[in-house]
This record gives C-alpha cells, structure tokens and sequence, in this order.
C-alpha cells in the first residue's frame, strides 16, 4: 500500500516559478523578453533593453493590457525570480535573470 500524501520536499521556488509560468500571458512576457530587440521598439527605448530592460509602458503597448495589469504580472515574474526590475527615472525596466532560468530548467529537470 502506498501513501499518497505529497511530500513536502518541493523546492519552493520551483513550485513559485511554475505557479508564475502557469498564466499563458505571464509566460508569453517572458518569451518576448527574451529577444527584446525582435519585440519592442528600439527606438523608443530610453535605457538598452539587453542591459537594463524593457519599459512597462512597452510590454503594456504589446500586450494590449491595462498598465497595472502589466505590473502584476511582471511583479508576479519578478517574485519568481524570473526577471529583474531597474527603474530609470519614473519608468521600471524588467529583463530576464538568465542564469535564475537556467537554474530552474536544471532544478526541473532534476525534480521529474
């Protein structure tokens, strides 16, 4: 016979990301972070999207979503530790924590 009471051994920053990933919105913000230069535009950038990040006010344009929608949901990232946020001026930037993302694919791949 088998418990089949789970166990309390998830890494909860796992179990915080994948909660983050789960909104399909969330994870295509994501996804557009990832090449912010094919997704955003440049010439309206006021700090480099590589280094410091892409404007709210940018990801809001894309997504067609109320800014504080946008927020949240970057805030929701953010708290993953998926993307980092700088401000510059009024204006928060978020980009992506790369090696954060590639530490959980690993901690996934160990987990399944």
């Amino acid at each position: 016979m088998t418990d089949s009471t789970p166990t309390p051994d998830a890494n909860p920053d796992l179990v915080n990301a994948l909660r983050a990933l789960s909104n399909p919105i969330r994870l295509q913000m994501l996804r557009w972070l990832r090449e912010p230069e094919r997704h955003f535009p440049m010439e309206t950038a006021i700090a480099d999207p590589a280094e410091i990040g892409v404007c709210v006010s940018h990801i809001q344009a894309k997504a067609g979503l109320a800014q504080s929608t946008v927020s949240a949901y970057m805030a929701e990232l953010q708290r993953a530790g998926l993307v980092r946020a700088t401000r510059v001026g009024k204006w928060t930037h978020y980009r992506r924590d790369e090696q954060r993302i590639a530490d959980l694919v690993a901690e996934l791949g160990h987990t399944l």
